[in-house]
């Protein structure tokens, strides 16, 4: 009888499945820049998807200089604020914050989300942080900077979310100096990323709540005859006897969804500043009308409508020409159906 071969169903690259402790995605790291100081990062809102005729620019593509149809993920991009900048040193055990400089004036709303600060002295701040850097202390800067959905109308919320963002580039003197004279100023995605470069989009996936290991796995229903007593979507074996134990590699029931999840590699097609010339007839589909301005990316993207969604330039990139889009049309034909 022959022996019966299969891979495993379902990857356990993302194991612990379990959900996300913040809707807001963090970064654990940042790709090698060696330029002029600048921030690494950028935020906005999952608005939908439309579709663009535009000329394929790739080399040696069967379709090369023709005009084909790209799927693309349309994310409102609101301009964000920077509120402050952390400093960090490095040791044996890894970094360590080490001080933080605020903006002098902050807006209200972002009391919904933190403690604002109470006796702060801006000036007394700078001269710490900037005796740490003369010191050799500083290994990192980062920027803190929040979005603004108050300035939406597709997302209901007001409360800005707030998250790090580094600053790269130069020295450490350096971009002390260009972080510094952006605190408490807006910040928009062309001073991040160029059109045409490559992106890679983390978010929150759409949390699906406990499921079972068919659903959460991918494996194969039971046979009639191995079923008995409704237990077709059950796992067939939870392992041996001996050892006592079930291994954390069985597919069982769990959380599914609601996960931190990363598209590396998405090509930036178009960043626009009137967000209704985009907008189809009716509105996006549980979202509306687009206000701001706002960035198409090729294919699609982790999330639901209305999650934050973060933009990184890509870490696993290698040197390539950056090719501007030529994009001859953009869909806003109705979506309702």
């Amino acid at each position: 009888m022959p022996k019966i071969n299969r891979p495993r169903r379902g990857s356990l690259a993302y194991s612990p499945r379990k959900r996300a402790k913040s809707p807001i995605p963090k970064y654990q790291s940042w790709p090698i820049y060696e330029g002029a100081p600048i921030l690494q990062g950028f935020a906005g809102y999952k608005v939908g998807m439309t579709h663009v005729i535009m000329v394929d620019d790739h080399k040696d593509s069967p379709t090369e200089g023709k005009e084909i149809m790209i799927p693309v993920s349309v994310i409102e991009i609101p301009a964000m604020k920077v509120a402050a900048v952390r400093a960090y040193s490095r040791d044996t055990y890894g970094k360590h914050a080490l001080t933080e400089v605020w903006a002098d004036q902050l807006d209200d709303v972002l009391e919904r989300r933190i403690t604002m600060p109470k006796n702060y002295s801006p000036d007394a701040a700078k001269k710490a942080l900037t005796d740490a850097i003369s010191a050799g202390k500083v290994a990192e800067l980062y920027a803190l900077m929040y979005t603004q959905p108050v300035t939406l109308s597709g997302v209901p919320k007001k409360v800005p979310d707030i998250m790090e963002i580094k600053v790269a580039g130069g020295t450490i003197e350096k971009q002390f100096e260009f972080i510094a004279g952006l605190l408490g100023k807006e910040v928009n995605l062309n001073n991040v990323i160029q059109i045409g470069s490559y992106a890679d989009i983390t978010a929150i996936t759409t949390g699906k709540g406990t499921q079972g290991a068919v659903k959460r796995w991918g494996i194969m229903l039971r046979k009639r005859k191995h079923s008995r007593g409704g237990k077709e979507r059950h796992v067939g074996t939870l392992g041996p006897w001996n050892p006592h134990h079930v291994r954390w590699q069985v597919p069982q029931i769990g959380q599914l969804g609601f996960q931190q999840r990363t598209e590396f590699n998405k090509r930036i097609l178009k960043i626009g500043e009137n967000g209704k010339e985009i907008t189809p007839a009716g509105g996006f589909i549980h979202y509306g009308v687009l206000n701001s301005p706002y960035v198409l990316v090729k294919g699609s993207i982790p999330g639901p409508i209305k999650r934050l969604i973060r933009i990184r330039p890509a870490v696993r990139q290698g040197e390539h020409v950056i090719r501007k889009p030529t994009i001859q049309h953009v869909s806003v034909q109705s979506k309702q159906g």
